[in-house]
This record gives C-alpha cells, sequence and structure tokens, in this order.
C-alpha cells in the first residue's frame, strides 16, 4: 500500500471544514478536493480517527447518500444531519443532489 504524505491529512481536515452547514460531500469528493481523487478510503480513515470539534466530519458521507457509521454511532451522524436540514432516508441522504457541495478543485500553479 502506497504511503500518502502527511500533509495529506492536513488538505483533507481543511477541506472538510469548509463544507457549509446543511451540506454534505462523499469521501471522495474530499479527497478530489484535497489533490488525490483516488484516496476516498483514506479520507474515510482520516475520518475515523479525527476526534477534533472543529471538523463537521458528520458532513462527510459515502459514495451514493450512504451515511456511513460515523465512528460507530449512525444514529449521532443522523441527528448531526437532521439538526442541518439534511434529511435521513434508510441511511441514505435524500435530494442528495441538493445538498451535495462539490467545493473547487485545487488549482495548479506551474
Amino acid at each position: 500500500m502506497k504511503t500518502l504524505p502527511d500533509n495529506f491529512g492536513a488538505r483533507v481536515l481543511s477541506v472538510v471544514r469548509r463544507i457549509p452547514p446543511g451540506r454534505v460531500a462523499t469521501y471522495g469528493d474530499v479527497a478530489l478536493l484535497a489533490g488525490r481523487p483516488r484516496a476516498w478510503r483514506a479520507v474515510g480513515n482520516i475520518m475515523r480517527h479525527c476526534r477534533r470539534p472543529d471538523v463537521p466530519c458528520h458532513r462527510v458521507i459515502g459514495a451514493g447518500g450512504r451515511i456511513g457509521g460515523y465512528g460507530g454511532s449512525e444514529m449521532l451522524k443522523r441527528s448531526l444531519l437532521a439538526a442541518e436540514g439534511i434529511v435521513v432516508s434508510a441511511r441514505r441522504i435524500r435530494e442528495l443532489d441538493r445538498v451535495r457541495w462539490r467545493g473547487r478543485s485545487p488549482t495548479r500553479t506551474h
């Protein structure tokens, strides 16, 4: 398995902090915005171990709108999303196209 540079984790946390209340992004969206489009699994691991109150990890979801486990507390994640006006039904975000945040991809300068 290829090891990602340490600054990837910092970029992931920076991206997640930018997800506005009432919006969600997939692990793949976050990976893309952090500069590693195929590192969605690494994003999941970073979210799993993140305990920082300034990082809204609950706004990061699985592909297709699956809410994921949120460190074993799916009900807490569901409650946090509901408090922001996001409707979850059958473990999926309803109206995903409306609430999905894709941010902006990093611009490359050469």
